[in-house]
């Protein structure tokens, strides 16, 4: 059957309304967003994966420059704690050395004295003695020790070689004498002994 005009103007109307009211189905004109298809979405997941694997790749090196810089700041505190603890350790094993050092003249005159007093013994000797025999005690417990000199082989990193004497009944390098005592202070060298050495002819 076949419709009037009227009756076709009528019917086409509505649907020029819906199109000029923007309710019509073309795609994009109803105010939603439209979803990539196929190839274009793939290509936007990669490119959003890239940018994670970047941002990840970036904070990694990040942790491990500050682990890096942990790891030597502990080092350069563990140096720096055993250095403290040994300058510790150094300076109270030789706290007492100027003052050992400064007594040395003392047990010098007093090794005079009795070297002299041996030869006219009197009481006054007797004093002399006991008082060295004090202050060597004294000294040697706080680590002063005398070095080995008369009958032992020249060792130029404890004796002092002043004077030279040939001989045909010792050997090279043997001390004949000891001019002066030379002394170890906690088994470092306070001072040398000054010593004369054979020389074979």
């Amino acid at each position: 059957m076949r419709k009037s005009f009227s009756e076709v103007k009528l019917v086409e109307e509505p649907e020029k309304r819906q199109d000029q009211n923007g309710l019509g189905n073309t795609p994009g004109q109803n105010g939603f967003a439209l979803e990539p298809e196929g190839e274009e979405r793939t290509v936007l997941e990669e490119s959003e994966i890239e940018a994670v694997r970047k941002n990840l790749a970036e904070q990694m090196a990040r942790a491990e420059d500050y682990y890096q810089r942990l790891v030597r700041m502990q080092a350069d505190f563990e140096n720096f704690r055993r250095r403290a603890a040994r300058e510790k350790e150094d300076f109270y094993k030789y706290a007492a050395e100027q003052l050992v050092e400064s007594l040395l003249p003392i047990l010098d005159n007093f090794e005079l004295a009795l070297a002299h007093g041996r030869e006219t013994p009197d009481k006054l000797f007797e004093g002399v003695e006991i008082i060295y025999r004090q202050i060597v005690d004294t000294l040697a417990a706080q680590g002063l020790s005398p070095i080995p000199s008369v009958g032992e082989i020249f060792d130029p990193s404890r004796h002092e070689a002043v004077m030279q004497e040939q001989t045909s009944n010792h050997p090279d390098n043997i001390i004949l004498e000891e001019l002066r005592k030379g002394y170890l202070f906690k088994e470092k060298l306070l001072r040398p002994s000054m010593v004369k050495v054979a020389r074979s002819k």
